[in-house]
């Protein structure tokens, strides 16, 4: 097909004529190859919880470390892969980083059938999942410019917001497809529980293979490079001086890294803290709303004019809403938990779409290039939330046998978020209203 030799969104006879039918196909194919990056991101939080159950003879701690090593490798592949579409365009980028996620996928497939395969080789394997995470930086750094400023929010809302919903497709798929037998009977055989009954954990990754073949390939021929967007590592490096860079990837760790490391940590945490309740079968409720609400963060901001005044009130809602959490788990109620939970992760979707409509409002004018790497750069350290908070909760289980003091630590956390997004853009004479 032919590529694009010219690019301006903001003149609107250009974004009528040819640049939204551009722009709206680069967006979509974007979405559908983010959203398996989350899935092969997210595959261990749900496979970890079965392992044991295989024969495997690993430790709680081990079990958290593997749910949260994706996390950890994601969020430090994120602040390298911000740069990549600005070096070699996003279309190649994209390409190579749709294509690699078959690594982790075939391996973790092979290896999970083998209950004497090392907590080594699982962790291996589990850090080439966050390979799959790295993948936003560069997609939300590549869709952004495609885009008129006044439709950046939801644009960006959709793909960030539908490429999260990975991280539900696959802990409400993986339950479902693990029993598959027709699935597993060609990719090795079946395990079996200790009730005698079977299933086939490498289907978990196994069916992920072939969506991702055929994703490369929609990349290869329906994505563009931008004119003009290609950009040095020297000249985005300048988003490192930035002050609202750093103020903004805060707030955005707030709220992505809440989803995401809740996300990760969520069916270990019920597990543990309601171990007869059956309710990890129910963790992907949570990952669905955030993810699905996301997109509706960056429309609302985009109506009120102001993604701070949003951000600022949702951050309420999560305060309010750990609060909540903490209530019902002092009170051993599942359900209560559950529901706060689930407003929690509500609460963080919105802010997520929230707090990257507040980026193109302040990096304008001559720092206009700067709001893309700025944007795939937040993402990066926000995604280390997918490490940090599998790991708090891990911590605080074994310590001291229940998940209270991690959640009275992010309580904190969001309270001093509150303070920041209020000081620097939501109150009336704020340094930037955005």
């Amino acid at each position: 097909m032919a590529r694009i030799k010219e690019w301006n969104p903001e003149n609107d006879q250009f974004w009528n004529e040819e640049g939204k039918k551009h722009a709206k196909r680069n967006l979509w194919i974007s979405v559908f190859a983010l959203m398996l990056a989350f899935i092969v991101w997210q595959i261990w939080s749900v496979t970890a919880v079965r392992l044991n159950d295989v024969g495997f003879n690993f430790t709680k701690d081990e079990l958290f470390t593997l749910a949260a090593l994706p996390g950890l490798v994601g969020a430090t592949a994120r602040i390298f892969f911000t740069f990549m579409p600005g070096i070699v365009g996003g279309r190649n980028w994209t390409v190579f980083s749709t294509a690699f996620l078959l690594v982790p996928a075939i391996g973790i497939g092979v290896a999970v059938q083998n209950p004497e395969t090392s907590f080594t080789t699982m962790a291996i394997l589990a850090a080439l999942c966050g390979f799959g995470g790295g993948n936003f930086s560069s997609s939300m750094a590549n869709i952004s410019p495609f885009f008129p400023k006044k439709e950046k929010g939801t644009a960006n809302g959709i793909n960030a917001g539908l490429g999260n919903l990975g991280v539900s497709v696959v802990q409400f798929v993986t339950p479902l497809i693990i029993g598959v037998s027709w699935i597993g009977a060609m990719t090795g055989g079946a395990q079996v529980l200790p009730d005698g009954s079977e299933v086939f954990i490498q289907n978990a990754a196994f069916v992920w293979v072939v969506p991702i073949i055929i994703m490369t390939i929609v990349a290869f021929f329906g994505m563009d490079n931008l004119p003009g967007a290609k950009q040095s590592f020297k000249e985005q490096s300048a988003i490192f001086k930035e002050k609202h860079m750093w103020i903004m990837a805060w707030l955005y760790t707030m709220c992505f890294g809440s989803f995401i490391g809740f996300a990760a940590a969520f069916p270990l945490v019920i597990n543990n803290s309601f171990p007869d309740s059956g309710g990890a079968a129910l963790a992907f409720l949570g990952p669905l709303i955030g993810a699905g609400v996301r997109p509706l963060g960056g429309w609302l901001s985009d109506k009120v004019g102001s993604g701070a005044t949003v951000t600022f009130w949702d951050t309420i809602l999560m305060i309010v809403a750990t609060l909540g959490v903490i209530y019902f788990l002092n009170i051993n109620s599942f359900v209560g938990f559950l529901i706060m939970f689930i407003i929690l992760f509500f609460a963080t979707g919105i802010a997520n779409g929230s707090t990257f409509r507040m980026v193109p409002f302040i990096f304008v004018d001559k720092k206009a290039k700067l709001a893309a790497p700025v944007l795939g750069f937040i993402a990066a350290i926000a995604a280390y939330g997918a490490f940090l908070i599998p790991k708090v909760f891990g911590w605080s289980i074994s310590t001291t046998g229940t998940a209270h003091t991690a959640l009275y630590l992010f309580l904190a956390y969001y309270i001093i978020s509150l303070a920041v997004c209020w000081f620097y853009y939501s109150r009336k004479n704020a340094e930037i209203k955005c």
